[in-house]
């Protein structure tokens, strides 16, 4: 089987496995080079990689591009010229080479734990947000399909056991909508382990002050606990479970998409203004 075969079978896998990796091809050459255009090499999140783009230092080199451009969720354009390692080239060969590294990420999930009112009602709005939905709570009877129904996974667990249940990557929103602090104080530490891009935690100020002083006592440093939204959403005064969800799915949108939740209302003179001008369809 060619290596191209390999790598497609390997990416229908990262979607079915809901992993990470970076797609690193030869787009260019000239000379001289070590592989032709087209050649490949994927290249996952531990470092270990499937294909080849030239082997050597200049595979090395790729393979640290790779894994940044996973960190950051961006594509790279890499240009190497392969004549003098004493400027720095990565080989001798005579020609120069350049590789577009894509990053391939799973889809963003989001995990609500807690399936109450307020937990269902972001499952349903998340679901329609485009969202891989999961669900967990320690109670069975509150996680399943009956009574999320808009959830595509189920994980009826203890807090402190999801990480074991469920891969949690950079593109997971983890949204606690649980009952209590002694739930959250208790799960917060394994999930705070994990590298999510997104820890809220439901309730009032004064609940997460109380929270906040167990964790430190439980050795949860301040770096630790500035990851968490605690209370999460955006303030827009939401009263009902469904408020609520668009307060809370508001808030992860707008730091997924680097937003300010600033009002984008019209302001006089805009029409001259474009970098004023709001969106209108």
């Amino acid at each position: 089987m060619s290596n191209d075969f390999q790598i497609f079978e390997a990416l229908v896998r990262l979607k079915e496995e809901n992993h990470a990796a970076a797609l690193c091809t030869v787009i260019h050459s000239e000379g001289s080079t070590p592989r032709h255009v087209g050649s490949k090499m994927l290249v996952y999140e531990d470092g270990h990689f499937i294909g080849s783009i030239g082997g050597g230092d200049l595979e090395h080199r790729v393979l640290d591009e790779a894994w940044m451009a996973i960190v950051e969720g961006k594509p790279r354009r890499l240009r190497y010229n392969m004549v003098d390692p004493r400027r720095g080239d990565p080989g001798v060969c005579g020609g120069s080479v350049e590789i577009f590294v894509e990053p391939i990420l799973p889809p963003p999930l989001l995990i609500v734990v807690g399936g109450g009112h307020v937990g269902k009602a972001v499952a349903h709005l998340a679901k329609w947000l485009g969202f891989h939905v999961a669900v967990s709570d320690d109670r069975p009877e509150f996680c399943n399909p009956e009574a999320v129904p808009d959830a595509d996974a189920f994980y009826p667990c203890r807090l402190s056991e999801l990480p074991q249940r469920v891969k949690i990557h950079r593109q997971t929103y983890l949204v606690l909508t649980t009952r209590g602090s002694s739930i959250d104080v208790e799960g917060l530490p394994a999930l705070l382990e994990t590298p999510a891009a997104y820890i809220g935690v439901i309730g009032s100020r004064r609940r997460w002050l109380t929270t906040a002083r167990a964790l430190r006592e439980k050795g949860i440093s301040e770096e630790q606990l500035r990851r968490v939204r605690s209370p999460m959403g955006l303030e827009i005064q939401a009263e009902t479970p469904e408020e609520i969800a668009v307060s809370i799915l508001a808030e992860i949108i707008m730091l997924r998409r680097g937003g300010n939740g600033r009002p984008m209302t019209h302001l006089p003179g805009a029409e001259s203004q474009p970098h004023l001008a709001e969106n209108v369809s």
